[in-house]
Formats: C-alpha cells, structure tokens, sequence
C-alpha cells in the first residue's frame, strides 16, 4: 500500500502566505472601489476632447444641448460587450429627441485601434462613429473604477445620472426618459 506523505511545512507557509497576498489585493481593491465612486448627479461633468476612432476629436462641448451617454467600456470586458447593444440600440432610437452616445473606449492604446476594428466589425455595427480613444486623464476626472461604467449627462452639461458596472436596457430607458423631461 503506498504512503500518502504529508506536505513539506515550507509548502504550506507558501501557500499560505500567498493566499495572505491575494486577500490582501482583494480587500485593497474594494476598499479603492468603494473610495472611487463615480460622481455623483448634479455636478457639472468634467470637460473632455477626446480622439475619435475614425479620426478628429469630439469635445463635451460639442454635445451641449444634448443628452448624452457617456459609456466607458473595453472589448475584453463581457458586461461591455453584453451592455453595449443596447446602448447603440437606445441612442439610434433616441437620437431625433436629442440623445447621443459617446463609447469611451478603454482597451491599452497599443492594441485599441486593431481590436476596436475587429470587435465592430464582429459585434456591434454602426458603432465606429460613436467611439473615441479615454485617455487615463479622462477617466481618472470621470471617477471610473469599473467597466461599464455609464454616465448620463443633460443638456446643460450636469451629470443626471452615474452607473458603475451593467445597466440593463429598462434602467437607461428610464434613464432617457427621465434627463428628457
């Protein structure tokens, strides 16, 4: 019958020691999420001018008089890509009473325009002249610790409404209706 060894001490204090380090990620993480809320309504919503994926640059100040929704996303993020058909959806169906969409793409600079491309083309089409470029900049002044992370701004530029993580449909719906009146 063959003996089943007990682990070596030096093997349990460094499996044990690791699981300390990944707790104590873990808890760092929450403890900066919850630090890190986005901002909150009423506030005026910090200026950007972003890169456009086709090219050219989009300000906030360009959409004054609008209601904008201001998504931050990244291709490799599943609640981005299940939340972003929608966003494309209600912004298409909503444009004629003055909503736009503004896709504040978040994947490392490097590989954005290549996997922008690809994810467009594959996911959501009619999305390319949605899409800018956040720079960490950007994204630092708009508080965003999660993706999604989705800001509805109103026509005067006052953030209406901030959601960190997926927004169904009915909720931004809501949302519209709501920064319409």
């Amino acid at each position: 019958m063959a003996e089943i060894s007990s682990p070596k001490p030096l093997t349990v204090a460094m499996y044990a020691v690791g699981a300390l380090l990944v707790c104590a990620l873990l808890y760092q993480g929450i403890r900066e999420s919850r630090e890190e809320q986005p901002i909150h309504s009423g506030k005026a919503a910090p200026a950007f001018s972003l890169e456009k994926f086709e090219g050219g640059k989009l300000s906030l100040a360009e959409l004054k008089g609008k209601v904008v929704m201001l998504d931050f996303w990244a291709t490799w993020c599943p609640p981005c890509v299940a939340e972003l058909p929608s966003l494309v959806k209600l912004a298409d169906e909503y444009r004629g009473r003055g909503v736009v969409l503004v896709a504040a793409n978040r994947d490392a600079p490097e590989v954005a325009r290549e996997v922008i491309a690809a994810f467009m083309h594959q996911r959501v089409s009619g999305l390319d002249h949605r899409v800018v470029i956040a720079d960490d900049t950007t994204a630092d002044r708009y508080h965003v610790s999660a993706l999604p992370t989705l800001y509805i701004i109103g026509r005067n530029g006052d953030i209406l409404d901030a959601t960190p993580g997926f927004s169904t449909e009915q909720d931004v719906r809501a949302q519209l209706e709501q920064a319409l009146r």
